[in-house]
């Protein structure tokens, strides 16, 4: 009796530890979000990997933000979205075509994706202009937007200098517009106060798109930025 009673406390421990695992799992893989940047967003910036990793920056305000979140996944290429829930594109590299379809179809069939694309990135670098290393200072991305009825503007004769969008409530420092065009492929979007978002809805899935990313900037500002960021990820993934 002893012994039947021992192996059914053993059998339901297994059980329960399945279900735990597979829950804990499945919890994971829902709330995953992935993160495609040229901002040091993650990690500080630095010219060797023992740099980037031995803390002697702090930590980029946003990362907390995100990580609070849920479990950030940085990718390298966004050939392969299965695997996430939640996207945010942040002044991201030139894509390459085969990457403008497959984010396309992830979307289009259900992926939620924060978008971050700068004309005219004002966030400092220690990097000079031409390494490779140093965030994409404009935004190249017109084929995806126009595939969503976008395209994004930039007025060279504004003033520098940050500044609160009104309409958005969002820091802006020298922020592109966004202006509809003729030929987007099943998108509905609304473009915002001075055109700094576009909010569409792109097949079965949804993109809000930001011409700007000083919000993402460090230093002077940050609390404005923590708040921006927290709604804007709440507009995207939480509807």
């Amino acid at each position: 009796m002893r012994r039947l009673l021992i192996l059914a406390l053993v059998i339901s421990a297994a059980v329960a530890s399945v279900v735990w695992f597979t829950t804990s799992r499945g919890k994971a893989e829902d709330q995953s979000l992935g993160l495609f940047t040229s901002l040091p967003l993650l990690w500080s910036e630095s010219s060797d990997l023992k740099g980037m990793l031995d803390g002697a920056e702090k930590p980029h305000w946003a990362r907390a933000v995100l990580e609070e979140r849920a479990q950030v996944t940085p990718l390298d290429t966004l050939l392969d979205l299965s695997a996430v829930r939640h996207l945010i594109i942040a002044q991201p590299r030139p894509l390459a075509p085969e990457e403008n379809v497959a984010l396309d179809s992830w979307v289009r069939a259900g992926g939620a994706v924060l978008f971050f694309a700068d004309p005219m990135l004002t966030q400092d670098s220690h990097f000079a202009l031409g390494d490779r290393r140093r965030p994409q200072d404009v935004a190249l991305v017109s084929p995806i937007l126009a595939r969503w009825g976008l395209e994004l503007r930039f007025d060279e004769d504004q003033p520098a200098g940050e500044r609160e969008n009104a309409g958005e409530r969002l820091p802006v420092n020298l922020p592109g517009q966004f202006v509809a065009r003729a030929g987007g492929q099943d998108a509905d979007c609304q473009i915002g106060t001075a055109g700094l978002i576009a909010r569409c809805r792109i097949g079965k899935g949804r993109a809000v798109l930001v011409a700007d990313a000083a919000l993402l900037e460090s230093g002077e500002g940050e609390s404005a930025g923590i708040s921006g960021l927290q709604r804007l990820l709440d507009e995207a993934f939480d509807r």
